[in-house]
């Protein structure tokens, strides 16, 4: 067994087998997790918000959902990977907080939809996803087989 190598918020990592990626505390953000079945290169990404264009300070590439996953997609081909073998699993995007009425603008669910419509723009299938529900989780993604294991609290840990 290689290393859990841990990726932050806004943040991103690129490992291959046997090191393998986790993330903690996904809430409204989104766990993206791109694996190569070949050459078991594996990247995951800590996004944060949908759409870099919106924000004026949008230096850190890995917070948005459309800089964040063309990066990591960069980062694994440089590594070795094949983008026409990559697939794709999300998980996150949580509503935290019902803040009820028209201003419960649901970053949660912006992000899930970002993070799809970027891995389609860079033909990056999207095999599986646990999205929403009101709770967080953390994830981890094993190289070897880039199965992408799902825990939150109280409940069982199951793989997507």
């Amino acid at each position: 067994m290689g290393e859990m190598i841990k990726v932050g918020m806004a943040d991103l990592k690129v490992c291959r087998a046997p090191d393998n990626l986790t993330t903690i505390g996904l809430g409204s953000c989104i766990g993206i997790a791109i694996y190569d079945p070949v050459t078991k290169i594996s990247g995951l990404a800590h996004i944060m918000l949908p759409d870099s264009t919106a924000i004026r300070n949008n230096s850190n590439i890995a917070k948005f959902a459309d800089t964040g996953i063309k990066k990591l997609v960069d980062d694994m081909i440089k590594m070795g990977a094949s983008k026409s073998r990559l697939r794709a699993k999300i998980a996150g995007g949580a509503k935290m907080f019902d803040m009820g009425g028209a201003s419960a603008i649901n970053v949660g669910d912006r992000n899930a939809a970002a993070s799809r419509d970027m891995l389609k723009k860079l033909g990056i299938p999207l095999v599986a996803e646990d999205c929403g529900k009101n709770f967080g989780r953390t994830v981890e993604l094993y190289s070897e087989n880039g199965d992408f294991l799902i825990k939150a609290v109280g409940k069982t840990p199951y793989k997507i």
